[in-house]
């Protein structure tokens, strides 16, 4: 079990081998030496970026170089930091008192606060043990865990990496209510006789945060992390030759290398006019790919189909927001 990545290696395949249009994950050695930092610090990994610049994919593709289990939790204005930890489901335990119970010492424990309390992804990655255990003495289904997600089971006892998507769409009191936790390493779920631990069976979990930067985060909270920023080229011709580097690593089949080029162009001028309107989202990696596999689809492997459809499809994909604009007039 590799504790830290070595090597920028071959590009990781993140879709199931009979996807009809794989997703790919090709590392840099900056990403690589940011992980390795934050492993070695044992601390959390801030990612920050522009939306589609594969922020989140970064953590999925550490997860498979590491042969780590995977967890994540998207962030949004309703989570709590509690959510990154446990979930207390409420409506299960209404129905529950709701039910007609004879005799109350069994009332009384079937609506115990820890029977309804569901373990997220920080317990996981914690104690995988212990939360299974937790599971199966609540009733919850083994089936509908992470723990039972595609290779997950095979690679739990080599540690576990968490994703928590989008940080900054949330109240100041979850990342501060994350760095507590992972500062004493332990939490306590209610109705818990003790506290929930880090394992000292398996490796600490490597929690990679991502951030678009919609919100600032708490001073604190952004020192007790590792920071990486990803971006795309900011000079023409590096952008295109970025794009064309992720569009071969992903569309090996069915294309050519002029059809690459003709949307890497493509974007790279709608990105260019949208900077200088003060457009927002930029067109950035996520409409590159997207504007190939839409034309891929339609073409049946034609390549001059795919070069004509180039101008169809960027009307709506990597000229989003200025389709966006007109819909506000």
């Amino acid at each position: 079990m590799p504790q830290f990545i070595e090597s920028l290696g071959d590009p990781i395949v993140l879709s199931n081998e009979d996807a009809e249009i794989k997703r790919v994950h090709k590392f840099d050695q900056r990403s690589i030496d940011a992980i390795n930092a934050a492993l070695g610090a044992g601390r959390p990994l801030l990612v920050r970026g522009e939306p589609g610049v594969g922020k989140s994919q970064l953590a999925e593709a550490a997860a498979r170089k590491l042969k780590r289990a995977f967890v994540s939790k998207v962030v949004d204005s309703r989570t709590e930091h509690r959510d990154l930890m446990y979930e207390f489901d409420a409506v299960a335990r209404l129905a529950e008192a709701q039910l007609r119970h004879e005799d109350p010492v069994e009332a009384r424990t079937r609506l115990a606060v820890r029977r309804f309390v569901r373990p997220g992804p920080l317990w996981w990655a914690f104690d995988a043990d212990g939360a299974k255990r937790h599971c199966e003495e609540s009733g919850v289904p083994l089936a509908s865990t992470p723990l039972m997600q595609p290779g997950n089971k095979e690679r739990a006892a080599n540690g576990w990496v968490v994703l928590i998507d989008e940080i900054d769409k949330a109240e100041t009191d979850v990342p501060n209510g994350l760095l507590e936790a992972l500062g004493l390493g332990e939490f306590t779920p209610p109705d818990m006789d003790a506290p929930v631990k880090l394992s000292a069976k398996i490796p600490a979990p490597l929690i990679i945060i991502t951030t678009n930067e919609e919100r600032i985060l708490p001073a604190a909270f952004e020192r007790r992390c590792v920071a990486l920023h990803l971006a795309l080229p900011t000079q023409t011709q590096k952008l295109i030759d970025k794009l064309i580097e992720v569009g071969e690593s992903h569309f090996s089949t069915g294309t050519e290398r002029r059809v690459l080029n003709e949307a890497a162009q493509i974007l790279a001028d709608d990105r260019a006019e949208a900077e200088a309107q003060r457009l927002k989202p930029l067109p950035g990696q996520a409409e590159y790919l997207d504007m190939m596999r839409a034309v891929i689809r339609r073409s049946n492997g034609n390549i001059d189909k795919q070069l004509s459809l180039l101008a169809n499809v960027r009307k709506f994909i990597v000229r989003k927001a200025a389709e966006m604009q007109k819909g506000d007039e």
